[in-house]
């Protein structure tokens, strides 16, 4: 197992440099820069824009060098001293404007990732050993609903519905008061009821799919042949269900993990627009719109080393469930 480990990691070193200079490439692809489109901006609101200003401004953010001695600065920051770079938009260090953000949006993903297994197993199970039952085919009914309506969709409807009943908005996560506060207890108190509507939106999706992936691949292993054996020499059917047939039938959801994490940050991403959070994914849109080439190639490259990371641990956990992976790895 541990040459195993060792192995996964030391690919992970000429793969993280790949995608850094990928994400690199791509944030530079559309025409223009982010002063040029701040130029732009301000032409168009009538102020005029001296070409010294232009100038300074250019050499001020690095723009008149090629790409690559940009990206050398750039990931040399990162590694030697955990530098993002400096946000034009915001003329803050990249690192403190996703500060908070990032941790918020990690505890919503997280949160939703707990609530996605801890439904879509159970109900897998259910549906896979209580097949073309009513609760199997109200599930599917639920999981095909879930899978068909948008989260953004059903928070809009959410955040109409509560309003125009109670006049009370649900949007934020933070009561008024609380909004510019500095962390606190009483902040903390004033978050965790509110955290519970994002969490179960950006949830109900992950949780749809994953319930049909585990009630198809649960039937496929108990039609298997040493399923059929085990029955026969008696084996208790709960013993049998849980002792292979759910390990191997969890691999799918397993090995999903390397997507699912960035996958749960970027689909918050319309869902923290409508219910206005303090999050990632209005941040991102708004870096991308405008061409903040820093704060956006910071986003792409958390999201994709959370890839990787997500990836390196559903393999590992693979190799815990399955021996023959394991074996099949550390050989190759």
């Amino acid at each position: 197992m541990a040459a195993y480990i060792g192995k996964r990691l030391l690919q992970l070193i000429p793969l993280l440099i790949a995608i850094s200079m990928i994400v690199f490439i791509i944030i530079q692809l559309p025409p223009g820069d982010f002063l040029t489109t701040y130029v732009d901006q301000l032409k168009l609101s009538g102020t005029d824009v001296a070409e010294s200003t232009i100038v300074n401004l250019t050499a001020q953010y690095g723009l008149n060098e090629p790409i690559y001695v940009q990206y050398a600065l750039w990931i040399k920051n990162i590694v030697l001293r955990g530098d993002l770079g400096t946000s034009f938009q915001w003329n803050l260090p990249v690192s403190q404007v996703i500060g908070d953000r990032l941790a918020l949006t990690m505890v919503i993903s997280v949160a939703s990732l707990v609530i996605v297994w801890a439904i879509a197993i159970p109900v897998g199970i259910y549906s896979a050993t209580h097949q073309y039952s009513f609760g199997d085919y109200l599930f599917s009914f639920l999981g095909f609903i879930g899978m068909a309506v948008p989260g953004f969709l059903i928070a809009l409807i959410l955040v109409y519905f509560v309003f125009d009943t109670t006049g009370v908005s649900i949007t934020g996560l933070f009561s008024p008061e609380y909004q510019d506060a500095p962390w606190s207890f009483a902040k903390l108190l004033d978050m965790l009821p509110r955290l519970a509507i994002p969490v179960v939106l950006v949830a109900l999706s992950g949780t749809a799919s994953l319930v049909r992936v585990m009630r198809g691949m649960l039937l496929d292993e108990l039609s298997k042949q040493y399923v059929i054996t085990a029955r026969a020499k008696g084996v208790a059917e709960r013993r049998l269900l849980f002792k292979y047939p759910v390990r191997m039938a969890i691999n799918p959801l397993v090995s999903t993990i390397g997507w699912t994490l960035p996958a749960l940050i970027s689909g918050e991403a319309i869902v923290g627009i409508v219910l206005n959070l303090p999050t990632t994914g209005p941040v991102l849109l708004k870096a991308l719109m405008v061409q903040d080439m820093y704060l956006a190639g910071s986003f792409l490259l958390i999201l994709s080393v959370l890839t990787v990371i997500g990836t390196l641990l559903s393999d590992i956990l693979l190799a815990m469930l399955d021996p023959r992976i394991r074996f099949g790895g550390a050989g190759s």
